[in-house]
């Protein structure tokens, strides 16, 4: 039969084509998405996106539609349901059929006021004009078979060919394919998305690895996902189990009614996957491109809505790192009333599968795995501040080393010059050496590598006691006020990890063996700046008591910041004026100060700033920036 002589009758209102067609979607990978579901339906094992000059072609090696077995009436029938029945709902191939009512063949027309749809099935040919303005009648401009052509397909198949595009596709192919990505995940070795502009040519036929790779943490729901543990990896081998969760799928039961009003129980099951990033460096992300981070729900597969984050999160932070894919193929049972919005571009917020979902997204998935991720960060965290350790380690080993040579060395040279240009003998030669080693050790030179190590040891250490934290805490939360980096301190007691010391990293005896390494054996000769925190509690501690004999033995520097009614004792320098604070038994033995106490305070925080080289606040803005730690009195 010639094309010429077949009719093709759209069955819909043209009024309604009409406001459908430019509205119906307003993104072009929503659109390629529809686009690219109906050939999964077809069976088609690869799709093909053809960006040129003056037009937009999605191509597949599908089925294809006949004329004369009535496929293309029935893709005519707009208002026709795709899926009236269970038997209905699947393909040839078994695949879960995507479409529903029928619309997505208008998506096309959302990008192109004239779609040409061109389409063989057994070696038949047939054409079409898909318009907005259709002719009277609804009947379609035919296309001349000898006219029709495809570019990669032969004997069966479809192309649809958006003409004078209004949305253009993105300027670069790794663009597009990250777009297409995160709507249209469903691609594999039986379903692949080829993009296609000029010479270049790029093949979509994995997500799931390419994605899971980029992940820090990991939960997997439902025994169809477990296959996305082998693509999931992580630096903190010995704490996997802290960062992948692989459970069952969430099961929940509801009661609905279904098309014909019965109601009868379902159990909604929720499977899928919900991720974190390692890290969000280096996602650039184009103007029109969707957010890195989401979490999408599909249905049988195919999106139908592409971000509920905004509304399951609480707008943190960290929530840019989460991203997922979550399946409940109960949206689209067949005896159920569609719950997808009229733009096909999210779903009915007041369906109760929708509102289960959401509560158990939020209530459970996303808390889960913003702790995993916090776990991650702090086991990051743990490491560099380990590394860092162990490279000051090895430059004091190095400057140790570079001391030795440099004393030995010296002393042998100029006692082997001197002793050439006096003609010294034996007994005269080894004083000279004497002399000049004991002046050596005398008058160490600092040696370029010092400030190297230095510069990399903490400068402060807070010494206190735990039920003195509060104090503490206030002392600490000042020096990072006047710019005290929080690496720069050693706080045992620090909500901040960066200020503790970690964990096995220095020996069984902990900040000890660090203060004995770094500060009494090493080297350099850098002394560490205490700041003693003291009370009544100070006497009963044993590690407050070590470290103020640490303290006087060594002559280190220090300033006392005192809770009465104690009084600081030697060895301490009990001789310079401290600070002092209170408690209040009337309110909770909170701690309090006087206006007095509060300026000696900020003084106090002042002077270790400027003697360690710190770029201290002014005493205005510390007073003010103090009152808003503790409470002042009058």
């Amino acid at each position: 039969m010639n094309n010429n002589k077949k009719e093709y009758k759209l069955n819909i209102d043209p009024k309604i084509l009409e406001l459908l067609g430019p509205s119906l979607y307003t993104n072009i990978y929503y659109i390629l998405a529809e686009l690219i579901a109906n050939s999964y339906d077809a069976d088609a094992h690869n799709v093909y996106i053809i960006a040129n000059k003056d037009d937009i072609t999605v191509e597949d090696d599908g089925n294809g539609m006949s004329y004369k077995n009535g496929e293309i009436e029935k893709y005519l029938n707009v208002a026709g349901t795709s899926r009236s029945t269970e038997e209905d709902s699947i393909t040839n191939l078994k695949r879960k059929k995507m479409g529903r009512k029928g619309v997505g063949k208008l998506a096309a027309l959302s990008v192109s006021e004239n779609v040409y749809i061109k389409t063989i099935s057994n070696g038949e040919k047939s054409g079409f004009i898909l318009s907005r303005n259709i002719n009277q009648g609804n009947l379609l401009t035919p296309l001349d078979e000898d006219d029709m052509t495809f570019s990669n397909i032969s004997g069966k198949g479809t192309a649809v060919v958006m003409t004078s595009p209004q949305y253009k596709l993105h300027s670069t192919l790794n663009a597009i394919k990250r777009n297409l990505l995160k709507i249209f995940p469903l691609v594999s070795d039986d379903f692949k998305i080829h993009i296609i502009r000029g010479s270049e040519k790029i093949t979509i036929d994995n997500f799931d690895q390419a994605m899971i790779n980029e992940l820090s943490t990991l939960i997997i729901l439902g025994d169809e996902f477990k296959h996305l543990e082998s693509f999931f990896t992580t630096p903190y081998a010995d704490h996997i189990n802290e960062l992948k969760k692989t459970q069952p799928a969430e099961i929940i039961p509801i009661r609905m009614a279904d098309k014909q009003g019965n109601e009868h129980d379902y159990s909604l099951e929720i499977k899928g996957w919900i991720g974190a990033y390692a890290s969000t460096r280096g996602r650039k992300v184009e103007m029109t491109d969707f957010p890195d981070n989401f979490i999408s729900l599909y249905s049988n597969k195919k999106m139908g809505e592409f971000n509920i984050l905004p509304l399951v999160g609480q707008n943190k932070l960290n929530e840019v790192y989460v991203v997922g894919q979550i399946h409940i193929d109960l949206f689209e049972l067949t005896e159920l009333p569609d719950m997808a919005l009229s733009n096909r571009q999210g779903y009915k917020s007041d369906d109760p599968r929708y509102q289960k979902v959401l509560s158990f997204v939020k209530n459970d998935l996303l808390p889960d795995i913003l702790k995993m991720r916090e776990k991650y960060v702090s086991l990051g965290k743990k490491e560099l501040k380990s590394l860092k350790l162990k490279k000051q380690e090895k430059l004091e080993k190095d400057f140790q080393k570079s001391v030795e040579t440099f004393r030995e060395d010296t002393a042998n040279n100029a006692t082997s010059k001197i002793s050439i240009s006096l003609g010294l003998n034996k007994n005269e030669e080894e004083n000279i050496k004497s002399i000049i080693e004991e002046q050596i050790n005398t008058n160490s030179p600092i040696m370029g590598i010092k400030s190297r190590i230095d510069s990399q040891k903490k400068k402060i250490l807070i010494s206190q006691t735990r039920p003195d934290k509060d104090l503490a805490d206030i002392v600490y939360e000042m020096l990072l006020f006047n710019n005290v980096p929080p690496e720069d301190i050693i706080y045992t007691n620090c909500d901040n990890e960066i200020s503790r010391i970690p964990e096995g990293d220095v020996g069984s005896s902990g900040i000890y063996s660090y203060l004995r390494q770094f500060f009494v054996d090493s080297y350099s000769t850098q002394k560490i700046y205490v700041i003693f925190v003291t009370s009544e509690q100070t006497k009963i501690s044993w590690g407050a008591l070590v470290e103020v004999g640490a303290a006087w033995i060594t002559q280190i520097e220090h300033k006392i910041f005192n809770i009465r009614n104690f009084r600081p004792e030697h060895p301490l320098d009990d001789e310079q004026q401290w600070h002092s604070s209170s408690r209040d038994p009337d309110d909770g033995y909170k701690l309090y100060m006087d206006k007095l106490g509060a300026d000696i305070f900020c003084q106090k925080v002042e002077y270790i700033c400027d003697k360690l080289g710190y770029k201290k606040k002014a005493r205005d803005d510390n007073r003010n920036r103090l009152q808003t730690l503790v409470k002042i009195k009058e």
